[in-house]
């Protein structure tokens, strides 16, 4: 453990272990037999402290003295000296238990129980922890320990501050008074009071503080963890913000009743098929907040306030907490342009993971435009194929680019405060990209190279709003592909940083996001509304990011990369048609982000490696809709739940069942066989299309 060598034991080593576990045992078997029998006299209590002096990780021994300790405060013949006498015992079976070994978890915890009581003095817990923190300074449990002390005492976080500073000048490499330092900044943060100084104040000082231990030894990993932290501290604003919306502000969107999109004066690219003739309304947060709802977030549509919308969170994990939040908006027919206002946290009610306000109310508004249905399309019994290769797509004209530009500048939330709250940030960033650029010029460092690609971007995604370009982007990519050569054993991780920032670059300006988008060749199908598409095949791809500047794509190429999970595609609402063709997918249940997509008809995961792999780590996160766990959640009959197949196949039916797809190609897959492809069919029984064949 902690790269110590194992030794083999001596014979005098090994007898006494023996006569160690018969002894413990034997006090086992007595012990249990006065648990069960609910025995608290004052020699089964003893016998427990025995125990718990050879074995201190015995949690039913600590419980059991609980049990007894309760036991005795319900007797009519107490009295606050008995009770203290009681209590003071347990302190001291304690700290015998923690003398034998003081990480033990249960020691730790029933001493804080026994505190809890209110009848032991706290004053010589200190002096306790001062013992134990001498013999290993790192010891987590009893720096979680001591911060439970300090808030029993009232001792101040300034107070606790100072002493985490003296113990790490006496060891930098003290992880654990790093991370105290770390809880207690964090606490007068949320504070704000007392005259505590604020963020601008306090994190300079704690970065020049950092730099002591990182250049003293640049190996050690403690001070690198604490950078990591003051590194979110700086670019993480304290009040959530919202960062972008579909329709973004100033859109003019077209309704398309028959999916025909005439090419008419309305730009391709907000151009929406609807057959109930409702749409999504999108909202990004720039961190996850719960409390969106038709409250907080009010929609006028004309003359009328729709105070019935339904806001949903669009999160991996189900919870009420997400970035992304949708409402689906309903026209009416007779309503052929409307003008929608929306307006976002006017009323308290949003707030972060953090527990902060979202205190920057904000309004943006668009324009919606209903093309009504122009022919008679209930007669077409045949799917029209889409085919997202690259024979099918041309270059999306340079004299169509004012289309895309408008777009695009519309998409992003303008926050107005950001540019005189992001000041001193930037300045801090600057300061420590100076100052690692001089430790790499001294020495070849990996955390370093790591570090630097982190302070980079955070500088340039910080300044893009007002840049209205990524700086330094080239930079970090090259940093990212060094740490993969240097750094094997990480790869995976550099590499997933390599392909969020090559698609932050992507999307940073007009110009390079043009150079994705190809027009569909067939511009009037019935198969598609919008007939842009964004390309962002071959680009070796491991990891999605960006989403909340691809709000509007509703065709996506993702073909021969190297993903291995799509989670955050949720936030893409108007999705349609997606190639997701040789990646590596390794489980159906990587699919799960693409249940939220209501408007996907077309899907292509072939040559994936769906089957290759006969666990699926996945799918223990979610429960098997065939239980009785889900119970009307997963809206199934009686016909489904008899169909041995079906049953057979859980993943499949849990993730396929909401899709309305009809056109999915999944070949080359190694589960693709014949008999999964039937299931498929019973699964989706609107699917039109599969693996290129007409379904009857």
């Amino acid at each position: 453990m902690h790269g110590r060598p194992r030794k083999a034991p001596k014979p005098e080593e090994e007898a006494a272990s023996v006569a160690k576990a018969q002894k413990l045992r034997a006090l086992q078997t007595q012990f249990f037999s006065f648990h069960h029998n609910k025995i608290y006299t004052k020699e089964a209590v003893e016998l427990s402290a025995k125990l718990l002096e050879i074995n201190p990780e015995s949690y039913t021994a600590w419980n059991y003295r609980k049990l007894a300790v309760e036991h005795y405060l319900s007797q009519p013949d107490c009295n606050p000296d008995s009770i203290k006498s009681v209590l003071d015992d347990e302190l001291r079976v304690v700290e015998n238990a923690l003398r034998q070994n003081f990480k033990s978890y249960g020691a730790w915890h029933h001493r804080k129980w026994v505190l809890s009581k209110g009848h032991s003095s706290i004053d010589n817990e200190l002096r306790l922890l001062d013992k134990f923190q001498k013999a290993d300074s790192r010891n987590f449990h009893a720096w979680n320990y001591r911060r439970f002390v300090a808030e029993s005492m009232k001792r101040s976080e300034q107070d606790e501050l100072k002493y985490t500073e003296d113990m790490i000048y006496q060891n930098f490499s003290n992880y654990s008074a790093w991370h105290n330092r770390s809880v207690l900044l964090s606490a007068l943060f949320e504070k704000k009071a007392g005259g505590f100084l604020s963020k601008e104040k306090v994190l300079p000082e704690e970065y020049e503080f950092i730099h002591q231990a990182i250049f003293t030894d640049p190996d050690d990993q403690s001070g690198w963890f604490y950078h990591l932290w003051l590194l979110d501290q700086t670019v993480t604003t304290d009040s959530p913000l919202l960062a972008s919306s579909w329709p973004g502000h100033g859109y003019a969107v077209l309704l398309v009743e028959d999916r025909c999109y005439n090419g008419s004066a309305f730009s391709p690219f907000t151009a929406l098929h609807s057959d109930s003739g409702s749409f999504p309304i999108v909202l990004y947060f720039n961190q996850p907040v719960r409390g969106v709802s038709s409250s907080t977030v009010t929609v006028e549509c004309g003359f009328n306030k729709n105070e019935d919308l339904l806001w949903k969170p669009l999160s991996a994990s189900n919870s009420q907490t997400a970035r992304v939040w949708v409402a689906h908006l309903k026209i009416l027919s007779s309503d052929l342009h409307s003008t929608v206002e929306v307006s976002v946290g006017h009323s308290k009610g949003i707030i972060s993971t953090r527990g902060f306000e979202y205190s920057h109310p904000s309004m943006f508004s668009f324009k919606v435009h209903v093309q009504p249905m122009e022919g008679d399309f209930s007669q077409v019994s045949v799917a029209e194929s889409i085919s997202l290769r690259e024979e099918n797509f041309k270059i999306y004209g340079t004299q169509s680019e004012e289309s895309i530009i408008n777009s695009f500048n519309q998409l992003n939330i303008k926050n107005g405060h950001e540019s005189t709250a992001s000041n001193w940030r930037s300045e801090a960033l600057a300061k420590e990209i100076e100052c690692f650029r001089e430790l790499l010029s001294l020495m070849d460092c990996k955390i370093g190279k790591l570090t630097l690609a982190r302070l980079l971007m955070a500088y340039d995604v910080m300044s893009y709003p007002f840049a209205n370009k990524l700086v330094h982007s080239e930079e970090v990519l090259e940093l990212y592909s060094d740490l993969m050569k240097l750094d094997p054993t990480h790869y995976q991780h550099y590499k997933d940083e390599h392909s969020m920032v090559l698609l932050q670059k992507v999307t940073s300006s007009k110009e390079s996001l043009l150079q994705h988008c190809f027009q569909y060749k067939d511009s009037v199908s019935t198969a598609i509304c919008g007939p842009i598409c964004l390309r962002l095949n071959n680009l070796s791809l491991s990891r999605m990011g960006a989403f909340e500047k691809l709000l509007w794509v509703q065709m996506l190429d993702l073909s021969d990369n190297e993903l291995q999970s799509i989670e955050g595609l949720e936030a893409m609402q108007l999705l349609s048609c997606l190639s997701l063709r040789n990646n590596k997918l390794r489980s159906l249940t990587a699919l799960e982000p693409l249940r939220k997509l209501k408007l996907l008809r077309v899907l292509d995961i072939s040559y994936n490696q769906i089957g290759d792999h006969s666990i699926d780590t996945t799918r223990y996160l979610c429960s098997s809709p065939l239980s009785h766990s889900v119970g009307s959640e997963s809206n199934k009959d009686e016909t489904v739940i008899s169909d041995v197949a079906l049953i057979d196949n859980w993943e499949a039916f849990y993730i396929f069942k909401d899709f309305n797809l009809n056109q999915l190609d999944i070949v080359g897959n190694t589960i693709a066989d014949e008999k999964f492809k039937s299931v498929l069919v019973k699964i989706m029984p609107k699917l039109k299309q599969l693996d290129g064949k007409l379904l009857c």
